[in-house]
């Protein structure tokens, strides 16, 4: 999403920096960049009610009261990945050889040994495996940074790696500018129509 809006802003030829300030816009959502902060704001408020010595049993309990509430729990599930996010893994197996004895980041790896097997039951969960943000703001809270604003701040320095050199490529090979479908009115209500119908 903020890759896209990056390329969409930088297609009229705007300037780098505006382009790569719409792409940060794009990235501050809860959905996508801010993702990594839900995650944790989850699993802490997880240890808050249950404490240091919670169990997997509780993390059954507080993914079945979040459910029964209306909510989803952050961080499982992908738009475009049905399987377990590569970047998760790769966070996992940084923490097993560089992280011993962490409280936060064991619940981490607890959730992950949990939650999909909990989420496939409902049977309404096409994609129940965890995806980056899941585990980023433990590692992020265990080297020390505990102010949680600036997640997406670094998310972001690193995503100018790939969507600006993106926006040179675009230039050199001269793409036109992106535009949007547009759709009449009449178009509308038949789309509708046919919709109802299904």
């Amino acid at each position: 999403m903020s890759a896209h809006a990056t390329h969409l802003v930088g297609s009229a030829l705007s300037d780098p920096y505006l382009s790569f300030a719409a792409g940060m816009n794009g990235l501050a959502g809860p959905l996508h960049g801010l993702a990594n902060q839900e995650c944790l704001s989850f699993i802490l408020d997880f240890k808050q009610k249950y404490g240091e010595n919670w169990t997997k049993d509780d993390i059954k309990q507080h993914v079945a009261n979040t459910l029964a509430s209306g909510k989803v729990v952050p961080g499982y599930g992908h738009a475009v990945l049905r399987k377990t996010d590569p970047r998760f893994v790769l966070e996992l197996e940084f923490a097993d050889k560089h992280i011993k004895n962490d409280n936060l980041v064991n619940l981490v790896k607890a959730n992950y040994e949990t939650i999909p097997d909990l989420l496939a039951a409902t049977g309404k969960i096409q994609n129940p495996w965890p995806n980056v943000d899941c585990g980023s703001g433990a590692l992020l809270m265990h080297y020390g940074l505990t102010q949680h604003d600036y997640y997406t701040v670094l998310f972001g320095v690193s995503r100018a790696f790939g969507v600006m050199p993106a926006q040179v490529w675009s230039r050199a090979l001269g793409m036109p500018i992106e535009r949007p479908n547009s759709f009449d009115l009449e178009h509308l209500i038949k789309k509708a129509a046919a919709a109802t119908k299904k």
